[in-house]
């Protein structure tokens, strides 16, 4: 790779180009200005001083002189190529210039011809002829009115495009963060950034404050400045919502503001905030309760959750199961059922609203099994439904009905509004085809994994339930809480307004599993056995991470399979933390490396500091509602298709297209989505994971690098939810002294909500 060089060169043609996000495959022309590369390694590049360039070339054309930043790369393939960085598009300044760039075709009706007959006419000043008084264009022959009318019309509009790229240049946005604020704002950018630049912050996705505040910076905005504090307030609030907060209190609100805007924590400031935050519940943006102060959506979605149980929540006047049912149901199933599983199948046809929570081991399984086969005795119809497809695809499996993601039950729909409009929390959210005018068309609705389900995502479920439908909530009160915002199973467990059944008997074929052992041993705060006398707990002592990720690499490759009749890539590492010598981005490159290794036979793509490459085990980390996916069967034929994929969806790169720039990949339930390159940025690769990315998924073997950290992250909450995602291993490898302090914190990081609150406030 060579050092960065500035070129100016001319487009002569696109060789490829995505109208999504702007990247481009480019034959460029060197006009001789600028640095010319003389890189040893690369001295063909320049080869009759053409040469191919690749980088993100939004507004700009065939025809267009740039001015570009970049360095020379050699790819493996396509040999060596000018990789830009950065680009401004010049002025053609003489008529030569003004005739190449016409003849490209840049302009709709004009041909190398009349681009020759143009510029032969009004020579160094046919641009402005061009812009300013188009009308002298039919002065040629072959030139009506109208065509010069409409030939300057897009002059102009070309014009603006350059302006607008040059405007965001000058203010330091270029790249892929230009292509998302042109295609989010249109002509009203430059407006909109004037007004206000912290709008990108709050209403541009990926884009945070820091960005939006040095953008605001070049500009000359004040630090006190109104939208500049207020932008402060909103943005605190969406981070607190990525952190599974619904509201944050005054005093942490105010502590994070201020360091966000890096103002003093001064009587002042806090005079500043309060007035800012006064304006922003004037303008809808902010709700205060009490001291706690909410970003709107949230409040108004836990109110409305609130409501929709209350008018959900009916009880029957008479009992419409009875103890000859339950009997029946046992003799049919060949199954005994213990007195509160006995218990929650009477309820779950007695009320509107049943919570059925319980360890592993329990018989949540057996029991849901039971409830769904009295709902066919007694003719009632029923949906399931989970988080993740993962989780779905279990429940399939358990009960042996058709279970699909929360998401596809409701019709996700990728048509809907951009919530970022004015809603201050930076988010989109997910719109529905199952709502209040379209509700589910079922007696009773299942679903299961509640712990993973957040409140957005519970608030349209509601949404699509009618009154007098039976709905069953079923989950494991003590895993961790949704990645989103709030903490919905144990809200609503905690209000003691809805009938819960909690199971505890361990039966005795799951107590046979140190697993379903180990997991109850933890959530009661007793270390479990780590003498490596079990059949599947492990406990490996090391003390070094890079021992412990040799180790790692041999149990998957070459111990665990067989052992547990998987594949390698069935194999999970979990792990507290993202960051750190055992962090999953750590060790998603070494293991990539050791068990998906480069071989020349499987396509692979650079793309920053990553490498995807086919055979990669991935994992999408945002919500994308316009992804399209499909299900072929036999000869490649579509036998389902639809729209959505989503934080946590695990999935595997079946194919890399560097002309088309997509990659393939098949999530679970065989769905196959092609991913533009761009669309990489919202995936990780996946041969680990944070433990939270986990929740609702089982593996046949789960690997858990243990090895300090902070207290914060290092609880004995994580450590329950990890060891109870493996079915039919657990090799915990690291420290004995982490898991004993793993075990006795109890500490959780707290979770602000007011679902509760909000519960006990209605009637």
């Amino acid at each position: 790779m060579s050092a960065s060089l500035k070129i100016t060169a001319y487009i002569d043609h696109f060789i490829y180009r995505n109208a999504e996000n702007g990247y481009g495959v480019a034959d460029l022309i060197f006009t001789g200005n600028g640095d010319r590369p003389e890189d040893p390694v690369c001295s063909d590049l320049l080869q009759d001083d053409s040469f191919t360039a690749v980088g993100t070339l939004r507004g700009c054309d065939e025809g267009d002189t740039i001015e570009a930043v970049g360095d020379i790369v050699v790819h493996a393939v396509y040999g060596p190529q000018f990789r830009i960085e950065s680009f401004r598009v010049l002025t053609p300044a003489d008529a030569v210039a003004m005739e190449r760039y016409l003849a490209s075709g840049a302009i709709k009706g004009i041909g190398e011809k009349m681009a020759h007959r143009i510029v032969r006419a009004f020579g160094d000043d046919t641009f402005r002829i061009m812009e300013e008084e188009p009308e002298r264009l039919a002065e040629l022959k072959g030139i009506s009115e109208r065509m010069a009318r409409e030939i300057g019309a897009r002059m102009k509009e070309k014009h603006d495009q350059r302006e607008l790229s040059l405007f965001l240049q000058q203010y330091g946005i270029g790249g892929q963060l230009a292509v998302r604020v042109v295609k989010r704002y249109g002509e009203s950018t430059r407006r909109i950034l004037q007004e206000n630049p912290y709008r990108l912050a709050e209403e541009i996705e990926g884009v945070g404050f820091r960005t939006a505040d040095e953008i605001a910076q070049r500009m000359g905005i004040h630090p006190d400045a109104e939208f500049r504090v207020s932008s402060g307030i909103l943005y605190a609030l969406t981070q607190g919502a990525a952190e599974g907060h619904s509201y944050l209190p005054f005093e942490t609100l105010f502590d994070r503001t201020a360091e966000l805007l890096r103002l003093p924590g001064d009587p002042e400031t806090r005079e500043l905030m309060d007035s800012r935050l006064r304006n922003l519940t004037v303008r809808h943006k902010t709700v205060i309760k009490g001291n706690c102060v909410y970003a709107e959506r949230f409040f108004y979605e836990e109110q409305a959750i609130a409501g929709m149980l209350r008018e959900l929540d009916f009880r029957e006047e008479k009992p419409i199961v009875s103890e000859a049912d339950i009997d029946e149901v046992e003799r049919e199933l060949e199954v005994s059922l213990d007195e509160k599983q006995r218990e929650a199948v009477k309820e779950s046809l007695s009320g509107g609203v049943m919570i059925l929570t319980g360890g592993p081991g329990t018989g949540k399984t057996t029991t849901m099994g039971a409830i769904l086969r009295l709902l066919e005795k007694k003719r009632r119809s029923f949906v399931l439904a989970a988080p993740t497809g993962r989780a779905a695809k279990r429940m399939t499996e358990a009960t042996g009905f058709e279970a699909r993601t929360i998401h596809r039950l409701l019709e996700v729909a990728s048509a809907g509004k951009d919530e970022t409009d004015g809603d201050g929390t930076g988010m989109r959210r997910a719109w529905f085809n199952r709502n209040e005018d379209n509700p589910l068309e079922a007696d009773a609705v299942i679903i299961d994994e509640m712990s993973m389900v957040d409140m957005h995502l519970f608030h349209a479920l509601l949404k699509a339930c009618v009154r007098g439908v039976h709905l069953i909530l079923i989950g494991d009160a003590a895993q961790l809480p949704s990645v989103g915002a709030g903490q919905i199973l144990r809200d609503l467990i905690d209000s003691g307004r809805f009938p819960v059944i909690a199971l505890t008997q361990i039966f005795r074929q799951a107590a046979q599993s140190d697993i379903v052992t180990g997991a109850h041993q933890i959530h009661a705060g007793i270390v479990p056995a780590m003498d490596n006398k079990s059949r599947d707990f492990f406990f490996l002592p090391r003390d070094r991470a890079d021992t412990i990720i040799a180790h790692l690499i041999l149990l998957i490759r070459d111990k665990l399979p067989g052992y547990v009749n998987a594949s390698p890539g069935d194999i999970q590492v979990l792990v507290p933390m993202r960051r750190g010598p055992l962090g999953a981005e750590t060790l998603n490159r070494v293991l990539q490396q050791a068990l998906n290794p480069p071989d020349g036979s499987r396509a692979e793509w650079e793309q920053g500091d990553r490498i995807w490459r086919v055979g990669d085990k991935v994992m999408q980390t945002r919500n994308d509602y316009s992804a399209v996916w499909e299900i072929r069967g036999k000869n490649g034929i579509v036998i389902d298709h639809g729209e959505g994929i989503f934080n946590g969806d695990l999935g595997t790169i079946v194919s890399i297209d560097r002309v088309s720039q997509e990659i393939v990949v098949q999530f679970d339930e065989n769905r196959l989505v092609c991913v533009p390159f761009s669309g990489m940025e919202d995936m990780d690769l996946a041969y680990a994971m944070t433990i939270h990315k986990s929740q609702g998924s089982e593996y046949p073997a789960v690997l858990l690098p243990l090895l300090g950290g902070p207290r914060l992250l290092l609880n004995r909450n994580l450590l329950y939810t990890a060891v109870t995602r493996a079915r039919s291993c657990v090799v915990v490898l690291g420290s004995r002294e982490t898991v004993e302090e793993m075990v006795a914190n109890e500490d959780e990081m707290k979770r602000y909500t007011g679902l509760k609150e909000r519960i006990l406030e209605c009637p």
